[in-house]
């Protein structure tokens, strides 16, 4: 990636590029689709992709859909230093936990406001409470749903999780402000080794994987199944055997 030039030079040629695959050009197709299937509605949410040295971020507080590569954000991830802020933007919120991602390996990782996520966090909250258990450590667990198949077994293992695996995302508690989420996501990391997404209660999801196209994959699949999960729920079914 050619920095070249002057500091403001510099700064733009991270983010210029015709190539449709860039980061900065994919980061804005990615809230463009995001923002229609109502994941990232009212500003919310966010898109993070790994690129060599560099992490490119979305911005806070700008309408996703209408998103253009001058509004990104570029760090370099050993410093975590800005190498290019846009004057009027603020930096995303998310960025701590962006980070936490990165540090483990992730190429991507993707925040959404999904609906479907928020409600499978409640079910599970209602359902501990109904159990007597502690709220605060619960787990959304479903087996024996096909697009299971679309979740990896865990970092550092081969393949993708079975038919007859059990999908477990753990939950963390909700916060005033988005940084503040960012131990509890750490913790989740690290006594959940193998997901590769962290619900937050009443909130939405964090999403991350290899490769930006792995992390896409993969938040479309939870999302298809934590709608699976919600109306199952209407239906009285089981999400485990």
């Amino acid at each position: 990636m050619d920095v070249q030039g002057s500091a403001g030079d510099a700064m733009d040629q991270l983010i210029l590029s015709s190539d449709p695959e860039h980061p900065a050009n994919h980061i804005c197709t990615l809230c463009r689709g995001f923002y229609a299937l109502g994941w990232v509605t009212g500003t919310g949410g966010g898109v993070s992709i790994k690129d060599g040295a560099y992490i490119f971020i979305a911005p806070s507080g700008v309408q996703k859909e209408l998103m253009q590569p001058r509004d990104i954000f570029v760090m370099e991830h050993s410093t975590r230093a800005y190498l290019r802020k846009p004057p009027v933007l603020k930096p995303s919120a998310c960025t701590p936990l962006f980070l936490a991602a990165f540090d483990r390996g992730a190429g991507s990782c993707i925040h959404t406001h999904s609906q479907w996520a928020v409600l499978v966090t409640l079910l599970v909250e209602g359902d501990a409470l109904a159990a007597g258990e502690s709220v605060a450590t619960s787990c959304f667990e479903i087996e024996q749903i096909e697009q299971i198949k679309g979740i990896p077994k865990g970092r550092g293992k081969e393949g993708m999780l079975g038919y007859f695996d059990r999908l477990r995302v753990p939950i963390i508690e909700n916060t005033a402000h988005e940084e503040d989420l960012t131990h509890s996501l750490e913790t989740a990391m690290e006594h959940y080794p193998d997901t590769y997404a962290v619900l937050v209660r009443r909130h939405g999801v964090y999403v991350w994987g290899d490769s930006v196209q792995k992390a896409k994959t993969q938040a479309e699949s939870l999302d298809y199944i934590f709608r699976l999960a919600v109306e199952m729920r209407r239906l009285d079914l089981a999400w485990t055997q």
